[in-house]
């Protein structure tokens, strides 16, 4: 069954080939023209093109050796020159290529699914089918699929306690996008406490100091050296250049569209204030801050100070902190800490995107996609599943710009959420005795959430028709042409922000004497003695 349905999804993929394609296409055109044209110790360089190599090593070869496979569809694309080139075959191969390294995420989803046994087909179809992923991999265009998968891979071998595979896996994965970065914690506290430490403790608190295995630390470490020394030794010479590339601070800090997270709550803040304070006589400077012209620079605020980028590190670092010191605690039990550490990754990946400096948007996946498999494993697992799948899926909508695009990303968001909503719930309903002992929903009211929550989530609804048809109606598209972009940031803000205090307080308050609701299957049994 499950191959049939990635099947009939990578037949959908197929038929989104020649739909609308973001820069991003571009971009990558331009990284086979330069690993296929230019010597390595160039390859961080050139500057030829304004999209320059901006990511790790291991992604700079992936597209070396993806540049031998697209000479045999159109060997123009591979021209360092040759800008903004989009013949029918450099489409279909680059639209391919995303197709067949999805093939990694399919195997890491399956990887991962099939430790589930109630709801295991369920979480296969909610991640093979994520409406994000179709959304940014195969129309907006990158190769998201192919991240995710090493990830899900590294989940599913941390939970069965293959340590050093795990470890390998996430790896590589930094070293294809090193914005899983703000993850790396979680990783380095989990292993450090289920790996080196060799014995669990007997009352799930107290750490056996003595236990620690200094083999298994060197395991680890020449481990993952091994993987930096391969990725990076060939560009030794080149460092500061490469680092250069990897880290430009001189972006501003939010993306051409405010990601919805605390940032464009505060940017929303600064305009509001901009537009109150004149009125109660205050004065507030004449500047303009170009926070929604599509540009990445940096800017100020006019009225609330203005964030530096060691500032958001300092935040999302901090906000992760009780969050660790949790994992640490939860892993001295081994029947349940596999659980602890795919919920607290949950919880840094919100912290991160919160937080962090120039979020994209698309980031957000980055916990939607663990949730996912996290959502038939516990009640309040899956019940804050459904408002952020849906919040989050939603704010993806703007990279999806044209309008003949909107009845297919409407499409695609409603079969996943039915598929969530019309499955997750049954998963945790208490069996009743009779018919007439079943208490019915109220009206309105969504499965598993109150009725505020359900209420937000119709919200998105008269968004989508205010931003759509509304907007335009009212002659708004000339005079606030950013406003739908603003109300859109602004509104799925408030959601991720409410999942996020809700999923990191359930997170901290979780008793080890308490059994998770778990969806039929017991992880603990993947638990392996370290020696």
């Amino acid at each position: 069954m499950i191959w049939q349905i990635a099947l009939i999804v990578t037949t959908v993929k197929i038929f989104f080939i020649p739909l609308y394609r973001s820069t991003d296409f571009e971009v990558h055109r331009n990284w086979l023209a330069i690993t296929h044209n230019l010597s390595i110790d160039q390859w961080y360089y050139d500057s030829t093109s304004e999209w320059t190599l901006d990511y790790p090593p291991f992604f700079a070869w992936l597209e070396y050796i993806l540049s031998h496979m697209a000479k045999w569809f159109d060997p123009k694309m591979l021209h360092v020159t040759n800008l903004n080139y989009d013949s029918d075959m450099t489409i279909l191969f680059q639209r391919l290529s995303v197709m067949a390294l999805d093939l990694i995420y399919i195997l890491g989803v399956k990887s991962c699914s099939n430790l589930i046994g109630n709801g295991k087909l369920l979480v296969f179809i909610l991640l093979v089918s994520n409406p994000g992923l179709l959304m940014v991999d195969h129309i907006h265009f990158q190769y998201n699929g192919l991240l995710y998968g090493f990830l899900l891979l590294s989940i599913s071998n941390m939970i069965t306690s293959n340590y050093i595979q795990a470890a390998t896996w996430f790896a590589v994965l930094l070293n294809l996008k090193h914005i899983y970065a703000y993850v790396a914690p979680v990783y380095i506290v989990y292993l450090l406490r289920a790996y080196c430490f060799t014995i669990s403790s007997s009352d799930g608190i107290h750490t056996p100091w003595y236990s620690f295995s200094i083999t298994n630390l060197f395991k680890l470490a020449i481990t993952v050296t091994i993987v930096f020394i391969l990725s990076f030794g060939p560009f030794i010479d080149h460092l500061p250049q490469l680092l250069s590339r990897l880290f430009p601070f001189k972006r501003g800090l939010c993306h051409a569209y405010w990601a919805p997270n605390f940032w464009a709550l505060y940017n929303f803040g600064d305009k509001v204030l901009q537009q109150i304070l004149p009125k109660l006589g205050i004065n507030v400077p004449k500047l303009e801050a170009s926070m929604t012209g599509g540009l990445v620079q940096e800017y100020d605020h006019i009225v609330l100070p203005t964030i530096k980028p060691w500032m958001t590190f300092i935040l999302a670092g901090f906000s992760m902190l009780p969050a660790l010191i949790k994992l640490w605690c939860l892993c001295a039990d081994r029947r349940y800490r596999a659980l602890s550490f795919i919920r607290c990754l949950i919880v840094c990946a919100t912290c991160s995107f919160m937080f962090g400096w120039h979020v994209h948007e698309k980031a957000i996946l980055m916990l939607l996609i663990p949730l996912s498999f996290m959502s038939v494993l516990g009640d309040e697992d899956g019940k804050l599943f459904l408002i952020i799948s849906t919040v989050g899926h939603y704010s993806l909508f703007p990279l999806l710009y044209p309008k003949n695009l909107l009845a297919i990303k409407i499409f695609m968001l409603l079969t996943h959420t039915a598929i969530g909503f019309g499955n997750i719930p049954s998963l945790y309903e208490v069996p009743q005795k009779s018919k007439s002992s079943k208490r019915r929903r109220a009206f309105m009211r969504l499965p598993m959430l109150s009725h505020i929550e359900s209420l937000y989530i119709y919200g998105l609804l008269i968004l989508c028709i205010y931003e759509n048809v509304l907007h335009a109606a009212f002659g708004l598209d000339r005079t606030l042409p950013f406003l739908p972009l603003m109300l859109t940031s602004v509104y799925c803000s408030i959601g991720v922000f409410y999942f996020w205090i809700r999923y990191y307080y359930y997170f901290l308050t979780f008793n080890l004497s308490k059994l998770p609701m778990v969806g039929s299957v017991n992880l603990s049994v993947y638990a392996k003695k370290v020696n």
